[in-house]
């Protein structure tokens, strides 16, 4: 295979989209920065760990082994993003009354369980900060060591002064960051970059360790430098994580653990965009994210009605993950239609016998498709590729002109469809179609009986009687039993 029909991916630290090689092939070491558990996730992380979740499932297609690594943020994340003041899990522990450890397994559980319905596969390792502070203090005195890294009175800063590329991914500098982006200067810094690498604890501050400088917690950056390197070694393949992270946490990840090892810390850093509501950014912090359990059940101000967590997948894959994807109900709803569309298409597909009609070319669906998420994982073209080819094809069997290769195909299906882009068609057990059944008839009756024809109305009513299910009309509609 030539290299332009391989995988390419965006590297932001190259600014282009390169060959992608790893550095022991076929295995791949991946991490991405999972969540600070102190909140319901909302579709701002639905659109990275989908993204992510579909990056990690495309690789695992193309027979790599993949390690994957997203860590749980449960200490060390302040209020802000910023170097001084309360612990977002400090905080929320307060408001709720709890212990910090209780906000964590809380909001731990609550992710994955969202994550779960949005059939994002589970990470390899799911290493929590609180878990390895001993690694974390291992680095930071590496650090000191090598002269990245000094003790002032308890805190300890990386000296950015010592780190001659400081700012090779980003581009930019600590004092080029944006108000709320962690720069508030402490009077014991010896310049104002510096970040901190261990903070000691405030009166009050409820996470707080033993450590050779002072009882305190670790900043927010080493953690994801030490458990990283823990589990994928001291240079790995893949760094992944929100666009808004590369500056300058992942800036800061780079300088901590190449100052400590000495070698290249990540060879492929990837970034998703971020979900907008009417061009704004959407996020806790700025009070207008909508949490995916309220999404799948419509209970919020701003939805009219649940959507499915299929419809939710389905809608962020249609947009490329380093694009912006801005939400409505509107596109929400051409993404159900869409997504109906597709997975009948492959319904009748996989419902479909050999026949004799002549072979369909798979090899070239496959190449279209495989060609498209090559180009740094359009999942959004190799989407419009399926619905091109798949609509043909349905006519073509249901006018009776199957293909003698069939099985192919649907095994080319499930691997794709499937086992890549995740939305496969619901498989809906005998119950469930006979109480969907059961439903669309109620509701034809209501029809006949809004029209006084009560001979249909009665007629659907003891008919159903009859087949064991007993119909029950009360003030709030009509409700119904098996037999």
């Amino acid at each position: 295979m030539a290299d332009q029909d391989k995988l390419h991916v965006y590297n932001t630290l190259d600014r282009q989209k390169v060959l992608f090689e790893p550095l022991n092939p076929p295995h791949v070491g991946m991490y991405v920065c999972g969540p600070t558990v102190y909140g319901d996730a909302h579709l701002g992380h639905a659109k990275s760990y989908v993204s992510f979740d579909l990056i990690l499932r495309y690789l695992r297609y193309l027979d790599y082994k993949v390690r994957y690594v997203q860590n749980i943020t449960d200490v060390g994340h302040l209020v802000g993003d910023a170097e001084e003041g309360e612990d977002k899990l400090g905080k929320q522990a307060r408001i709720e009354q709890l212990e910090p450890m209780e906000i964590a397994e809380k909001y731990t559980q609550s992710y994955f369980r969202d994550m779960d319905a949005l059939n994002v596969l589970r990470p390899d390792i799911a290493p929590r900060a609180t878990g390895h502070i001993p690694e974390q203090i291992s680095m930071i005195e590496k650090l000191i060591e090598n002269g990245h890294a000094y003790d002032a009175d308890g805190n300890v800063y990386f000296d950015v002064s010592s780190d001659e590329d400081y700012g090779k991914l980003s581009g930019r500098k600590t004092e080029d960051a944006e108000s709320g982006t962690r720069v508030d200067t402490a009077s014991d810094k010896k310049n104002p970059e510096d970040f901190a690498l261990w903070k000691k604890a405030e009166d009050g501050h409820l996470m707080q360790w033993d450590s050779p400088w002072s009882v305190g917690y670790p900043g927010w950056h080493i953690e994801c430098s030490a458990m990283s390197t823990r589990y994928l070694g001291e240079s790995f393949d893949i760094h992944g994580g929100g666009l808004e992270n590369q500056f300058p946490h992942h800036e800061c990840e780079i300088a901590q653990s190449e100052g400590a090892y000495n070698k290249p810390f990540v060879k492929y850093w990837l970034h998703n965009n971020m979900v907008t509501l009417e061009g704004q950014k959407m996020g806790k912090s700025l009070g207008n994210a909508i949490n995916l359990r309220e999404f799948f059940t419509g209970d919020h101000k701003l939805l009219s009605r649940s959507w499915s967590p299929q419809v939710i997948r389905f809608f962020l894959l249609q947009s490329h993950y380093r694009s912006t994807t801005d939400f409505s109900e509107e596109a929400l709803s051409g993404a159900e239609s869409g997504l109906n569309n597709l997975q009948s298409m492959v319904q009748t597909i996989m419902n479909a016998e050999a026949g004799n009609d002549t072979a369909y070319d798979v090899s070239s669906l496959k190449t279209r498709v495989e060609k498209s998420m090559n180009d740094d994982f359009n999942s959004a073209q190799a989407i419009a590729t399926l619905f091109e080819e798949l609509k043909a094809l349905r006519k073509s069997i249901n006018d009776g002109n199957i293909p003698s290769n069939i099985s192919a195909l649907k095994d080319f299906l499930k691997a794709f469809v499937d086992g890549v882009l995740g939305i496969w068609p619901e498989d809906k057990g005998d119950s469930d179609l006979t109480k969907e059944l059961v439903e669309m008839l109620i509701d034809i009756r209501k029809e006949a009986r809004d029209q006084k024809n009560f001979e249909l109305s009665d007629k659907i009513r003891d008919e159903l009687k009859d087949l064991g299910v007993q119909l029950m009309d009360g003030k709030d509609g009509t409700t119904f039993s098996l037999d």
